[in-house]
């Protein structure tokens, strides 16, 4: 008679899979809770130790480590030796295993998880039962997912057995959720000790959405969620309409929370190819809006917005007006919903924005054999750091705007200018091989609305040109990290002009 081992935590679906094995004259092993769940629903199984003639200790840590068990398992059926042993040892084969394991990720995912109760989720025997199994898959059939019983069930009917293509998959999958489940216990226990450059880096993440394609239509692509989510993300928001998010969505979306974090004020961003094309703040949602939409009317079409109020009727009439192809917010008003739902393609998400993880957190980049980690650039300097460097001091409405640029400027691809004033950026320069060449740009954006505007640069300037451009096209005050061999040139060329600069002492380059 073929047996099956079954012990789950998870049990969805349990009961009938059992049920269906059993149909197919295959006996039952079962343990703990599982064995339980399946005699009250009538099914007879056999328990552990009355398969390994020992009893189970030290509170259940000890009961499926036994060569009876893993003898069973990982004997080779078509190897005399193997099958001389496990009748020498009275060692029966385990045809089937249907494990999964301790809740160690909902364990840690408890912000009051102590240190304790975490360590007493780290399942042993089950992983070392699923990886004895999937070793065997030759003869073994594992599961370690409730979506593949009715497969295994399907085929059991068809032809008495699964089969070898089937057992392999299955197996490949429980080595790709045993690595999984180790992973988040290393991530948890490296974070636990302040390790902060271990040798190796395990990451993990969950299959969320099958694209229909990545950057380009010719390139296949897929979006992946970490395994312990977070909660204000892309990949936690809540689509209530329109088309699925396309791979360069995720991209943009992504970039526009990143900004939207940096303002507390009513304040929404509007975000085109990995860059902000106007950022607004205002006194109310829809003022914020409206400041966005001014900053660049023409670069706006085709955007993402994020807005950090809930989007009201007022609101979502004026962006009723224009193609956009995302808005994000905390929420819609009925009314508002029902404005913008009228176009059936624009993508509209909610996200909870009470939940914004501000420290600790890294970013992963990909490169060609590799991957580059770092901290997010989370840090937040304020004016009261900041260092004068001209004979003009910046006016106080002047430092406003400065703060508003500086929030802004750290989030534009370098070579990066902002101009902006208290309310909204009006130019903004990015990802230029030059300096000079994102400040002509940017101010070229911004000619028509000058008044009370002042420059944010990403890094120093390397020469004075660039201050003396600004000077002649009508800003006043200027925000930059300071740190050049030739800072002093630029200071002078400030002074010649009469504009106020400030040093902020640390740079925001975004590559």
């Amino acid at each position: 008679m073929k047996r099956a081992l079954i012990s789950v935590s998870d049990k969805t679906g349990i009961v009938d899979f059992t049920k269906g094995l059993v149909q197919q004259g295959i006996e039952i092993i079962s343990t703990g809770g599982t064995k339980k769940a399946l005699e009250d629903a009538g099914i007879k199984t056999l328990s552990i130790d009355e398969v390994t003639g020992f009893p189970e200790m030290m509170d259940g840590r000890v009961k499926t480590l036994h060569p009876k068990i893993h003898g069973g398992l990982l004997g080779r059926r078509d190897l005399d030796t193997h099958m001389q042993a496990m009748q020498e040892f009275d060692i029966q084969p385990i045809d089937f295993v249907c494990v999964n394991l301790y809740p160690f990720k909902e364990t840690i995912s408890n912000p009051d998880v102590t240190e304790e109760a975490a360590i007493e989720n780290i399942d042993i025997g089950g992983p070392s039962m699923l990886r004895s199994a999937a070793k065997n898959f030759a003869s073994v059939t594992v599961v370690v997912d409730p979506a593949d019983y009715q497969t295994v069930l399907d085929e059991l009917a068809e032809d008495q057995q699964t089969r070898l293509e089937t057992r392999k998959r299955l197996a490949a999958k429980v080595f790709r959720h045993t690595a999984a489940y180790d992973s988040l216990i290393g991530e948890y226990l490296t974070r636990s000790i302040g390790e902060t450059e271990p040798e190796k880096l395990s990451l993990t993440f969950d299959l969320k959405q099958s694209l229909r394609y990545g950057e380009n239509s010719h390139q296949k692509a897929s979006f992946y969620q970490s395994a312990l989510p977070v909660s204000f993300s892309i990949a936690s928001a809540k689509q209530l309409h329109g088309k699925e998010l396309s791979y360069n969505n995720i991209k943009d979306a992504d970039a526009a929370l990143r900004i939207i974090r940096e303002f507390e004020e009513p304040t929404v961003v509007a975000l085109k190819h990995m860059n902000p094309c106007g950022i607004g703040s205002g006194a109310t949602i829809s003022q914020a809006y409206q400041y966005a939409y001014e900053a660049d009317p023409v670069s706006i079409f085709g955007g993402i917005l994020v807005a950090n109020r809930a989007i009201d009727e007022e609101t979502a009439i004026e962006m009723h007006k224009l193609f956009l192809e995302i808005i994000i917010a905390p929420s819609f008003t009925p009314a508002a919903f029902e404005i913008l739902a009228k176009k059936k393609n624009v993508r509209l998400l909610t996200l909870d924005f009470s939940e914004m993880e501000t420290q600790g957190a890294f970013e992963t980049v990909s490169v060609l054999g590799g991957l580059l980690v770092q901290d997010q650039d989370l840090i937040t300097e304020s004016v009261d750091q900041w260092e004068v460097a001209t004979e003009r001091i910046p006016s106080d409405e002047e430092l406003k705007a400065l703060s508003f640029a500086w929030k802004a400027v750290k989030h534009v691809k370098s070579n990066a200018i902002v101009v902006a004033n208290q309310y909204q950026t009006v130019g903004i320069g990015a990802g230029q091989m030059n300096r000079v060449g994102s400040v002509k740009i940017a101010l070229e954006q911004a000619k028509d609305k000058m008044s009370g505007a002042v420059l944010a640069s990403d890094a120093y300037f390397p020469m004075d040109d660039s201050v003396e451009y600004a000077a002649q096209h009508g800003i006043k005050a200027i925000v930059q990290p300071g740190g050049s061999i030739r800072d002093k040139d630029s200071i002078e060329m400030a002074n010649k002009y009469g504009i106020a600069m400030v040093f902020t002492g640390g740079r925001h380059f975004r590559h």
